[in-house]
């Protein structure tokens, strides 16, 4: 293989002389070159077109996709939050059944609690009913219609303030006391120049017409009995040392009294939890009279009225005189019962008197007594 000289190659690499413009040919060929560049520019001005029409429904397609997607993504941030809403409303009311549900709990819890204590309450009750202290009854051959049989029976003290210039009369009968006040004016003679006219009024009484009482059992105290007969003051001494002392269950011991009527004593400790140890234990051996003697120990019950309805009564034996006056007269009382038991005056025999003067204050007693036919208990 030949080797080239420098110049040689410099001329093999060097681009083709241009043709010349001043010759047909030259021209010709620049004619064919730019019609090549002309076509050629047209072809890429064609393909920009394309490309630029691409581009554009590209874009179109770009954003109506855009906002398609826009509106997907507000339609799902919307249900989102319907779903959040409605999701919390749920939760709002879950939590408010679940309150409701514990309220409901809480309620039964107490209702409970309350039952239970009420269910223990009633068995201390029903101890105590049954640890009642011994009573020996005998049967008398009387019977009565247990329709009739009272279930508690009470008896009534009533206290009667008195009005100045009054006076109380109470008759043997009824009828009696029913003509005075129909005559209802009274003029009583003093003496011969001197006369008092009163006026009869029926005495009208506060009564209980019904009364409940809630009993319930003393922290405090005990009930003593099946005591011996012996001296009321040795018994009550004994017992406080007895029950004073820690070994036998007891305490300090605040209150001692004897209950004439049923024969036992009720004990009052200071301190609460005593009483029931004693109870609980029940019979106690006591050194009475030198001699050891088994005390029987049970509940002591408070009652408290709960319920207390009252009726107006008018006491049909007694009468109430007033307007009497200030009277400067020593046989005064004297004078008026004599009046009211004269039948001519309407009156009849009288079985109490009481006088109230001016600037004086009394108070009268009306007690119940036994029915007989005929009268009132008052």
């Amino acid at each position: 293989m030949d080797c080239l000289s420098s110049d040689e190659e410099i001329s093999f690499v060097m681009e083709q002389p241009t043709p010349s413009e001043e010759t047909l040919e030259g021209i010709q060929t620049l004619i064919t070159n730019y019609k090549i560049t002309c076509d050629q520019l047209v072809q890429e001005q064609n393909d920009l077109a394309i490309t630029i029409s691409n581009s554009k429904k590209m874009t179109q397609d770009c954003r109506k996709r855009s906002i398609k997607l826009a509106k997907n993504l507000q339609e799902d941030k919307q249900s989102h939050q319907e779903q959040m809403d409605s999701e919390m409303v749920r939760q709002n009311m879950l939590s408010q059944e679940e309150f409701k549900l514990m309220k409901e709990i809480q309620d039964v819890e107490a209702a409970l609690t309350e039952e239970e204590a009420d269910y223990e309450h009633l068995r201390e009750q029903t101890d105590v009913f049954t640890s009642v202290p011994d009573k020996m009854v005998v049967f008398k051959g009387k019977t009565a219609d247990p329709g009739n049989v009272q279930m508690f029976d009470m008896t009534s003290r009533i206290v009667y303030p008195m009005q100045e210039g009054t006076a109380l009369i109470t008759f043997e009968e009824e009828e009696v006391a029913k003509r005075i006040l129909s005559m209802k004016k009274h003029q009583v003679k003093l003496d011969d120049e001197c006369r008092i006219t009163m006026e009869a009024q029926p005495v009208q009484l506060m009564l209980p017409r019904l009364v409940e009482i809630h009993s319930e059992v003393c922290p405090q105290r005990i009930l003593i009995s099946n005591l011996p007969k012996m001296d009321i003051e040795t018994l009550l001494s004994r017992l406080q040392i007895h029950f004073h002392k820690a070994r036998n269950g007891g305490g300090e011991v605040e209150h001692c009294e004897f209950l004439p009527d049923s024969g036992t004593v009720v004990l009052t400790f200071l301190e609460n939890h005593i009483a029931k140890g004693l109870t609980d234990l029940e019979f106690h051996d006591i050194e009475l009279q030198k001699k050891k003697h088994t005390v029987r120990v049970t509940p002591f019950l408070n009652g408290n009225i709960v319920n207390l309805e009252t009726k107006m009564m008018v006491c049909p034996r007694t009468v109430l005189l007033t307007g009497i006056p200030q009277v400067e007269h020593d046989s005064l009382q004297d004078l008026v019962e004599i009046h009211f038991q004269r039948s001519g005056n309407g009156g009849g025999e009288l079985e109490a008197f009481l006088y109230n003067p001016l600037g004086q204050h009394t108070t009268a007693l009306f007690e119940s007594i036994a029915p007989k036919k005929g009268s009132s208990k008052l």
